[in-house]
C-alpha cells in the first residue's frame, strides 16, 4: 500500500506516540507512507519514512490572531493545507488516506484531498472536544473570549462533524469516543492507545528501597497532595520508602513535604528502566484532558508496574485502570495508604513489585497497529 497520512502538529514531549509506532509498524511492513503534517515543535525523534511539515500559525500573536479568525470563517486553514499537500503530491499515486487527529484540523484538508483524488478516507479520532472537561488554554477562559470561543467551537464541531458522517471507517481510543462518533458513522472501530512492546515490558528488578515515583511534567491544575499527605504520615512506618519526583522545576513550590525527591525530566533511553525499578507509578488527574493520553500510564502498564491514580475515581482512565486491574484509582487517603502498605509488603517479600494486569493485549502498539494495516487494507480492496 502507499498511505498519504496527514497529521496534527507532532508535539512535545510525546510528538505522538500513537502515529509514530504506526507508521514506524507500516514501513516495516513494506508500506510506503508519505507524512504532512503542521510545523510546530522541532522534530527530534528519528524517523525512516518522510515528514513534510507545512508551517501555518508561525508568524506572532496578531497574524494567529488574525487566521484564527478567518479560518473560522471561511475554513481557509483546511483548504490551504490541502492545496499545499497536493502540490507536493502531484504525479504521486496514493492507495488511501490516512489522517490522525484530536481536532477538526487536518480532518477537513484531509477530506478535500480524498475527494478530489477520488480515495477512500480513514481518520483515526484521537481525542474528542466533548469528552475535554475543561478548557487548558488560560486566555481561552476569559470572559471577553467567552462568545467567540462559543460560535468558534460549534462551528468547529460542525466541520468536524461532516468529515466523520463522509469518512469511509474511522478508529478512536475509548468505548466513550466510539460512543460519541457511532451516531455520525457506523464504522468505527476501538484501538486504545497503548505502549511499544519492544521498549515497554515485565522485567523484575530487585531494589534496595521501596520507590513511590511520578514521571514527568506536573500541572498546575493537578492535586498530588493527597498521596503526599499519605506518604508522609507512612515515613517512620516503612522506613525504606523513597518518594520522588522527576519533574519540571516550578513543582518543587508545590511539593513542600519532608522526605521527597524532586528531579529534573528523565531522558526517553531511561524512563523503561526507570519504570522497572519503581515500586507504584503515581499518576494525577488532570481536569483539562480526558486521561486517554496519559502516556506514562501506558508504559507502566507494558512494564506490568503498580499505579496509583487520584484524586478521581470516575472517568476514561479509571475505566481502563480498572478494566486492566493496573492498580488503584482512589480519592480516599485510607485506601491510598493500604496500597502502598500491601506494595511494600510484597516488596519486602520478592525485593520487587509486580502488578497482575489484564487484557495487555488490547494496548500492545504492535497489535494495534497490524489492526490498522487491516482496516487500510480492506479500504482499498
Amino acid at each position: 500500500m502507499k498511505i498519504l497520512i496527514l497529521s496534527n502538529c507532532y508535539t512535545r514531549p510525546n510528538f505522538n506516540a500513537r502515529l509514530r509506532y504506526q507508521c514506524e509498524y507500516l514501513t516495516r511492513q513494506g508500506h510506503q507512507i508519505s507524512v504532512f503534517t503542521e510545523a510546530w515543535d522541532p522534530i527530534t525523534f528519528e524517523h525512516s519514512y518522510p515528514i513534510t511539515e507545512l508551517g501555518f500559525y508561525h508568524l506572532g500573536y496578531i497574524t494567529w490572531a488574525l487566521k484564527s479568525l478567518i479560518t473560522a470563517m471561511t475554513n481557509s486553514k483546511e483548504r490551504s493545507l490541502a492545496r499545499r499537500v497536493m502540490r507536493c503530491i502531484r504525479n504521486q499515486h496514493f492507495d488511501a488516506i490516512l489522517c490522525s487527529t484530536n481536532s477538526y484540523s487536518p480532518m477537513g484538508a484531509a477530506k478535500i484531498i480524498a475527494d478530489k483524488l477520488h480515495l477512500p478516507l480513514h481518520i483515526d479520532m484521537w481525542e474528542l472536544e466533548e469528552l475535554v472537561p475543561g478548557e487548558p488554554v488560560s486566555y481561552q477562559r476569559q470572559w471577553w473570549f467567552k462568545s467567540f470561543r462559543k460560535w468558534n467551537k460549534s462551528t468547529r464541531l460542525r466541520r468536524r462533524n461532516e468529515v466523520l458522517v463522509a469518512a469511509n471507517s474511522i478508529t478512536t481510543i475509548s468505548p466513550e469516543h466510539v460512543k460519541q462518533i457511532r451516531p455520525f458513522n457506523d464504522n468505527v472501530t476501538l484501538i486504545y492507545n497503548g505502549f511499544n512492546p519492544n521498549q515497554y515490558s515485565r522485567q523484575d528488578v530487585h531494589t534496595d528501597a521501596f520507590r513511590i515515583n511520578y514521571l514527568g511534567r506536573l500541572y498546575d491544575q493537578q492535586q498530588p497532595d493527597l498521596v503526599m499527605k499519605a506518604i508522609q504520615q507512612l515515613q517512620s512506618e516503612l522506613p525504606k520508602l523513597q518518594a520522588s519526583f522527576y519533574t519540571n522545576s516550578s513543582a518543587y513550590f508545590r511539593l513542600g513535604y519532608n522526605d521527597i525527591h524532586i528531579h529534573g525530566f528523565l531522558p526517553k533511553e531511561i524512563l523503561n528502566d526507570t519504570i522497572r525499578h519503581t515500586s507504584i507509578i503515581l499518576l494525577f488527574d488532570d481536569p483539562f484532558v480526558s486521561g486517554m493520553q496519559n502516556v506514562k500510564f501506558y508504559e507502566t502498564l507494558g512494564c506490568e508496574k503498580p499505579v496509583l491514580y487520584t484524586p478521581t475515581t470516575k472517568g476514561l482512565l479509571p475505566d481502563v485502570i480498572r478494566l486492566t486491574n493496573a492498580g488503584l484509582c482512589t480519592d480516599n487517603i485510607e485506601e491510598i495508604k493500604t496500597f502502598i502498605r500491601d506494595k511494600y509488603e510484597e516488596w519486602k517479600t520478592n525485593g520487587f513489585t509486580h502488578q497482575p494486569v489484564q487484557h495487555k493485549d488490547l494496548f500492545d502498539s504492535h497489535k494495534q497497529a497490524q489492526q490498522l494495516e487491516q482496516l487500510l487494507s480492506q479500504l482499498i480492496q
